[in-house]
């Protein structure tokens, strides 16, 4: 009787065990099916009854087997010498367009997306109305190299981090950088002169140009600490050789978190980069209280330094001194709880900087030089303006640099073929219109740059020719739109950094001007691609002779 008893229990909690598997199986299954198959057909549905159409959501996958396909015969090979490269750099939106128009629906596995190339809409998502869309979380890869810093901060934490960091990329505090950013351009061309043979020289001059703009971000964020801040971003400079490697393999989910031997590495240089951050912030605290204290002792006024030399002279607040400040004035904060800013802030902060600073500026350097070569006499009217106005100097002044109307000119022309970033994606915090669409909450808005800065209704027949004289009038009367023109972004987001890299860009192709002419190598595979940013895929080697 006993033994039919217990056989009974344990059959009935059997019973109840199967119930709880079978029940959560249908749970876990409806919740599959909702997500993966009745969502994006109500989301399609939905955008279909407003007129806008797209490819078919395939199960799971959405849209990425086509998307990847495409991409990848795009980039698997060179293209002729045209500016016309929409179709091999977003080769997916280019093919989709012709389908489906400039607005459709596409889909990142079960996640909807729909692209917007309208200028009033875009105006819309990215300044406007910007409050009801957020910005999209980047590539795990991506968002470890560029740190938790501006770029990636959200709501009232980015807005008190952006006004607190504003004050160093003023025009008037950067200009005071010119010497500084000239003396290394000008090293780095007397190393072109040594190597060159009878005045001849061809060089590939990513690398140049990459440890160039790694130097001037330095400067910028560590200032007077540049020896140190050089070694820690040597650090970090393996990383991003190291994703930009793991970019290329097959990803999948959790990857980073195995101790396979490449994570184990750059696990090892994360924890060197934050704990020599760490050490250098803490001398700095010191150095700062000391100075302050000499300050008030002497009455020394705030916008001159005395450097090693002994001269006193007016330069640059750079990055890491004015978190520093921002940090200790947080006692005197009565927000403190939600504003102050910790020494692990400032660590992310300064790894953001030198990501996005150091390739923004040097893909704008690359590019100018490739469409400067590509086109002689644009070089040539650059090259006279510069002699024009900077005479014998060897590094132009900063009323010099503000002067050079065509290089500007030319440089926002590159920009609009080649933006650094192509494409940038806002995802909708609510159900919203926009203009005469209804959005649905959480779906992906993408804005292709590169499409709009392409686009002949906006532009004119010529928007895929080099035709740096359409900025004669300014940016704002170059298109028929004044908010297309979007190589650093537009509105709040707008790259804080952006007249960083426009100066040191304007400075070194002046300064480059001055020495040499150069053009196209025969051994120049012309085929711009997206790895993080636009850059050439088989990289710019160019011929430079010495004038």
């Amino acid at each position: 009787m006993d033994f039919d008893q217990e056989d009974g229990k344990n059959m009935m909690m059997k019973g109840i065990w199967v119930n709880v598997v079978v029940l959560v199986t249908i749970a876990i299954a409806t919740k599959l099916v909702l997500q993966l198959w009745w969502r994006p057909r109500k989301v399609a549905k939905h955008y279909s009854n407003q007129g806008i159409k797209g490819p078919p959501y395939n199960i799971f996958i959405g849209n990425m087997k086509e998307l990847v396909e495409m991409m990848l015969k795009a980039s698997s090979q060179p293209m002729t010498l045209s500016h016309n490269i929409l179709p091999r750099v977003l080769p997916f939106y280019h093919h989709w367009k012709k389908l489906y128009g400039a607005t459709y629906l596409i889909w990142f596995g079960p996640t909807p997306r729909l692209t917007i190339a309208d200028p009033g809409q875009i105006r819309e998502i990215l300044s406007t109305k910007a409050e009801f869309y957020e910005k999209y979380e980047s590539h795990p890869l991506v968002k470890k190299l560029e740190g938790h810093g501006l770029i990636s901060l959200k709501g009232d934490v980015w807005v008190h981090r952006r006004k607190t960091i504003s004050p160093i990329f003023h025009l008037e505090n950067l200009k005071m950088m010119i010497p500084i950013m000239g003396k290394s351009v000008a090293h780095m061309l007397d190393k072109w002169s040594l190597i060159s043979n009878s005045g001849k020289v061809e060089l590939e001059v990513s690398e140049w140009f990459q440890n160039l703009t790694e130097e001037v971000i330095t400067r910028t964020i560590f200032g007077a600490s540049y020896d140190d801040g050089k070694k820690i971003y040597q650090l970090q400079a393996k990383q991003i050789v190291f994703a930009a490697e793991s970019f290329q393999k097959v990803f999948f989910p959790g990857q980073r978190f195995l101790p396979t031997k490449r994570n184990r590495t750059t696990w090892k240089l994360d924890r060197e980069i934050e704990a020599s951050l760490m050490k250098l912030i803490s001398q700095r605290k010191e150095s700062l209280l000391r100075r302050r204290e000499e300050e008030e002792g002497v009455g020394v006024g705030v916008g001159v330094r005395v450097r090693d030399g002994g001269e006193g002279e007016e330069c640059h607040r750079d990055l890491l001194e004015i978190l520093i400040e921002a940090s200790m004035s947080n006692n005197n904060n009565k927000n403190t709880s939600e504003k102050k800013i910790t020494d692990n802030d400032i660590v992310e902060e300064c790894k953001s900087f030198f990501f996005a600073g150091k390739h923004t500026t040097s893909n704008l350097l690359i590019w100018t030089s490739i469409l400067l070569a590509m086109h002689p006499q644009w070089q040539q009217l650059a090259r006279e303006e510069v002699m024009r106005v900077c005479g014998a100097r060897d590094i132009p002044t900063k009323d010099d640099v503000s002067n050079l109307k065509t290089l500007s000119m030319i440089i926002s022309e590159v920009l609009r073929l080649y933006p650094p970033v192509v494409a940038t994606i806002r995802r909708a915090k609510t159900q919203v219109d926009l203009g005469d669409i209804n959005i649905k909450e959480e779906t992906e808005l993408l804005v292709p740059i590169l499409a709009v800065h392409h686009d002949t209704t906006i532009w004119g027949p010529d928007a895929s020719e080099f035709n740096p004289s359409r900025f004669s009038q300014g940016v704002s009367r170059a298109a028929t739109h004044p908010t297309t023109f979007m190589p650093f972004g537009l509105g709040g987001r707008q790259c804080i950094g952006q007249n960083l890299a426009l100066l040191q860009a304007k400075l070194a192709i002046a300064m480059i001007l001055q020495k040499f002419t150069f053009e196209i190598s025969p051994n120049y595979k012309h085929a711009p691609t997206v790895l993080m940013l636009l850059y050439p895929q088989f990289g710019a080697p160019i011929i430079f002779r010495s004038l």
